[in-house]
């Protein structure tokens, strides 16, 4: 581990060593890789970057092949979901931001998984009316929502697409059937989820542990002829037949053999299923405009809110050091106050998009801000054309079980695109070889508090929200920066904090993945990461006020920077991935 841990230009002297408190605070369902020093890749035709070399490999294969973004980004995804499947798969959901350089157009295109039709909005209630603890909730078919990543793939395939949509399955259907080594991070992530029910079902159980019982070991070759066969009928035949065939069948039926509840997933719900295409959710800062997912994910509006308030302070000036964390965690509280009152899925509820992020509006919202002394917990604001309805605010974090890929091709298109299956693992209900997601528990379990109704409850056919935050920033009207990360509920404060670190004091890709996290999402604690120089900074900041945490903070941040000609791709030096590029 490299001392500071990759500061590039920020000067930081560290003299003192610190005592801190440390506090338990939701426990990631992932096991990291640990550290592993990465140095940023440069490239000027095309780059990929992504949670794992496999996966990468497919991708990179693809664009020197000639396919464009979207067609390494199929071809990623169906490798991810094989050798990650604690991450993401075609049994989860994902949101995408594509850059059609042709066009000069961003689309953003929402594949959110969605409660059943006939959901309710007491789904996670208890028979007294307590909310349903989570570790109950999650595991099994009453916490499975309509899966949407492979709608949305071929969706976005059909439209920027080059490269035949069965090509881009060989990759993972060939590992599958040849077997992979299990990595480290897969192998500590089987062992640490079985305590949280990943044993609990017979054909989850048979592939991730032996006949005795024992999670597969690191280097153990792992085989999946199942999902190589699920892929092999998909390539073939489309998405169609994941949601009104054999598979769709099969999925409703795993479901309801393995729920709690009724009103599960029907056939009905999967051959409904759409991708939607949304406006894109953008913010102007400093000389960059910031471009994100609108709803049912609050990652882009909480992301553009904490730097449309930060716009209003001199952070090049002020440089890496408790002052600009103070504010940094101010400004966060600020907005995920909002996030948690205002944001939902925008079919069912009027999210105020554009007053939240009004300018005037967060200029107002940084006059709460004393930069000598924490608020405490922040409450939300009143943004202009917000919803008349009055709402309760939500206290709902969202799990960090979820990849992220970044890709640039070589005729200029890019894209940005974070998919899931929600907590590690997902509901654990294994179908056809591949996981199925438990993103009903998005949602908040009480859908009502002091006689008022949230946002973010259940309801048929509604999206749960989200913190997934991909990102392109554009300078002078073309991509500049490509971004984005898994970690739950924190994905917001890492995408924000990176951004700023390579916007504002220019650091290098890998430099600004590299620097220590620091998090605040308006609960209890300032969280800082363990191990870092962030926690050099715990003295400075307690005498502000604030709570401090110290905590592993397992992010996993890609990022493609495209400036003065030239790719330059990093990869979370706290996961197994890598970025390639040419």
């Amino acid at each position: 581990m490299k001392a500071g841990r990759r500061l590039g230009g920020i000067l930081i002297l560290l003299t003192a060593v610190f005592a801190f408190q440390a506090q338990a605070q939701d426990p990631q369902p992932e096991s990291g890789s640990g550290w592993e020093d990465k140095q940023s890749v440069t490239g000027s035709r095309f780059m990929v970057a992504a949670a794992n070399p496999h996966a990468v490999r497919a991708g990179y294969d693809v664009l020197k092949r000639g396919g464009t973004a979207l067609d390494a980004a199929v071809a990623v995804q169906m490798v991810l979901n094989l050798v990650e499947p604690q991450s993401s798969g075609i049994g989860g959901g994902a949101f995408l931001l594509y850059w059609d350089a042709v066009n000069k157009q961003l689309h953003t295109i929402d594949g959110r998984e969605t409660a059943p039709a006939a959901a309710t909005p007491e789904r996670f209630l208890e028979p007294d009316g307590t909310k349903m603890k989570f570790s109950k909730a999650v595991v099994g078919g009453q916490s499975v929502g309509v899966p949407g990543t492979l709608r949305l793939l071929e969706h976005a395939h059909k439209r920027f697409g080059k490269t035949p949509w069965p090509s881009l399955f060989e990759p993972a259907i060939t590992l599958a059937e040849k077997g992979f080594r299990v990595s480290p991070r897969l192998s500590a992530s089987i062992a640490n989820a079985r305590r949280r029910g990943l044993d609990k079902f017979s054909a989850t159980r048979d592939y991730f542990f032996d006949a005795a019982g024992a999670p597969r070991p690191v280097g153990y070759v792992l085989k999946n002829v199942a999902f190589a066969a699920t892929l092999r009928t998909i390539a073939a035949e489309g998405a169609d037949v994941f949601y009104s065939g054999d598979i769709a069948r099969d999925i409703v039926v795993a479901v309801a053999a393995t729920s709690l509840l009724t009103n599960n997933i029907t056939l009905a719900d999967l051959r409904n299923y759409r991708a939607k295409g949304r406006p894109p959710v953008c913010t102007g800062y400093r000389n960059y405009q910031v471009c994100g997912m609108g709803p049912p994910t609050s990652g882009g509006l909480t992301v553009g809110q904490i730097l449309g308030m930060l716009a209003h302070y001199d952070l090049r000036e002020m440089g890496w050091n408790a002052e600009f964390v103070h504010l940094f965690a101010e400004t966060a509280k600020l907005a995920y106050a909002d996030r948690g009152l205002y944001m939902a899925d925008s079919d069912f509820v009027e999210v105020p998009v554009r007053g939240l992020l009004d300018p005037e509006y967060l200029k107002s919202r940084t006059e709460r801000i004393d930069r000598n002394r924490s608020m405490g917990k922040a409450k939300p604001g009143d943004p202009p054309k917000k919803q008349t309805l009055r709402l309760a605010p939500s206290n709902n974090p969202d799990r960090p079980g979820t990849s992220h890929i970044v890709i640039r091709d070589s005729y200029g298109n890019a894209l940005s695109m974070t998919t899931t299956i929600e907590s590690g693992f997902g509901s654990r209900v294994m179908v056809r070889g591949f996981l199925l997601n438990n993103e009903l528990t998005d949602f908040d379990r009480q859908p009502k508090r002091d006689g008022r109704l949230v946002a973010n409850r259940v309801e048929g056919g509604k999206r749960p929200r989200s913190s997934m935050s991909p990102t392109i920033v554009f300078k002078d009207g073309a991509p500049y920066l490509l971004i984005g990360s898994p970690g739950g509920s924190r994905i917001i404060n890492y995408v924000a904090k990176s951004i700023l670190a390579i916007l504002d004091w220019g650091m290098d890709p890998q430099d600004a993945l590299e620097i220590g996290h620091f998090a605040h999402r308006n609960g209890k604690a300032l969280e800082l990461e363990s191990g870092t120089a962030a926690t050099a900074f715990a003295d400075m900041l307690g005498a502000k006020g604030h709570t401090i945490a110290t905590r592993d903070m397992n992010s996993g941040l890609h990022v493609i920077l495209i400036k003065n000609g030239t790719l330059t791709g990093a990869a979370d030096p706290r996961r197994e991935g890598i970025a390639r590029g040419e």
